[in-house]
């Protein structure tokens, strides 16, 4: 009698939970467009890093959550540089989910624009601004999810964490460094969601969903050539110009080995299911010894960022040498931007590049970590299969694909202390990645409405009580 009651009871419980949630379906039309109007208003408030200013955006986000009767803060490491942070509470069954996003922006050459970089214009279905995709988007999108839940009154089994952060876009020291040095308690969580991938879409139709679970270390190196100075009239074997420009050139040319993980091993077998034939064949063919040099050109000649994501990458930047045209100088200096992948062998790496230059005369400085190495996020987690179902129910048809970053996101700072944490983002097509950082940077606004919708079914899934 007892096991029937109890039956009765978790069947009662399970249909009331689903009840609650079918009853407080959002109007998610409604939502994309408070979300856009929020963005706009973002857009609007400059927080080009340097300087950030966020905290004036941080206090407009402070005045909607108010309104609402959601109790906020905002903490700055510095004057000017504020974070801020809400808390939905839930019943403490579970760890909280942290909804996350960057409130600077990078700066903008105006002159360069078609329309005014910060006034949020909406033309043709886009809108126009920077941090439109990088990553107001981000933020107002985990803002509106973070209302929606609260406005539903959805059970929870777990808190929700809203975070606004500064200082993303020029290193975290005011902003998540600063945060889970002196204030990890405000933020502590099992899973994050944050900026990083992106829902791509090709042709009208969402080819697939990613999910950054990992992504590639940020390291710098330096390459010194030196020799001797003297007159331009008399040219030296030994000229530091020259001797640097040939290393260049051959780390230039050189491509590092491939190497898979469990990450990139698994996006591009999903991959290959969705491509053409000609491009499926590339993805499931990376490892063939018959065919492997040429799917590996085929793949650099014409896709720079799958490239990036099958080896550590190296890409000279910037070159220094010299002073006056007839002066041959006494040494010259270049800056490699190597992008490490999680497990590279930093020393056998080193190794490999003295070969590869292969000259005395050019010295190599140690590698210099950005962001701490950490392990990947599991794609076998219950945030990562609640990704998976949401985007199941909202864009059928598609796939969801784990992706390793080749840049760099305040993420690494989370999985550092423990935490899982992944990347998402709105609908994208290839032409809105290009403007990234970049001109006439947009977002479209039916992008954004599906990411809140898409977003709201993730958060639910994996916070609601059962």
């Amino acid at each position: 009698m007892k096991k029937f009651l109890l039956a009765i009871a978790v069947v009662s419980g399970l249909l009331l939970s689903s009840s609650l949630l079918a009853q407080g379906t959002p109007d998610f039309r409604v939502a994309r467009e408070e979300a856009v109007q929020n963005l706009q208003a973002m857009i609007r408030i400059d927080t080009s890093n340097p300087p950030g200013n966020e905290s004036k955006l941080a206090e407009y986000l402070k005045a909607i959550l108010d309104k609402e009767g959601i109790a906020s803060e905002i903490i700055a490491a510095e004057p000017g540089r504020g974070n801020l942070i809400a808390r939905i509470k839930g019943n403490g069954r579970k760890k909280p989910l942290l909804l996350m996003g960057h409130s600077d922006t990078v700066g903008v050459e105006k002159e360069k624009w078609t329309v005014d970089a910060f006034a949020g214009l909406i033309k043709d279905g886009f809108v126009y601004g920077r941090g439109a995709l990088d990553d107001k988007s981000g933020v107002a999108g985990m803002l509106q999810v973070f209302l929606m839940v609260h406005r539903q009154k959805i059970p929870l089994d777990r808190d929700i964490i809203f975070l606004a952060e500064a200082g993303e876009e020029a290193g975290g020291g005011v902003g998540i460094e600063f945060l889970v040095e002196k204030h990890w308690p405000k933020i502590e969580c099992e899973f994050a969601l944050n900026e990083g991938a992106e829902i791509y879409a090709r042709d009208g139709k969402v080819q697939y969903v990613g999910v950054a679970t990992t992504e590639k270390l940020v390291r710098t190196m330096r390459l010194v050539a030196r020799g001797t100075s003297g007159h331009g009239s008399m040219p030296r074997v030994d000229n530091p110009i020259v001797h640097l420009a040939a290393a260049v050139a051959k780390l230039g040319n050189y491509q590092p080995r491939l190497r898979l993980n469990e990450t990139t091993r698994t996006f591009f077998e999903r991959l290959a299911k969705i491509s053409p034939p000609a491009e499926a064949f590339l993805y499931t063919h990376l490892e063939d010894p018959a065919v492997g040099k040429m799917v590996e050109e085929t793949i650099r000649r014409t896709n720079v960022y799958y490239n990036s994501m099958l080896r550590t990458s190296i890409s000279p930047n910037i070159i220094k040498g010299g002073f006056r045209f007839n002066v041959i100088p006494a040494e010259a200096e270049a800056t490699l931007d190597i992008r490490a992948l999680p497990d590279e062998n930093v020393e056998a790496f080193l190794a490999e590049l003295r070969r590869v230059i292969d000259d005395p005369a050019v010295e190599l400085s140690p590698l210099q970590s950005l962001w701490p190495a950490t392990p990947p996020s599991s794609i076998h987690s219950d945030m990562f299969r609640a990704l998976e179902k949401a985007q199941a129910q909202v864009f059928a048809g598609a796939v969801t694909l784990p992706v390793m970053l080749t840049g760099a996101t305040d993420s690494a700072s989370l999985r550092a202390k423990g935490v899982q944490a992944y990347g998402i983002g709105p609908i994208v097509t290839d032409d809105d990645v290009a403007r990234m950082h970049g001109n006439d940077e947009r977002l479209s606004v039916e992008g954004l409405g599906r990411f809140v919708e898409f977003l709201y079914g993730a958060a639910v899934e994996v916070s609601a009580s059962r």
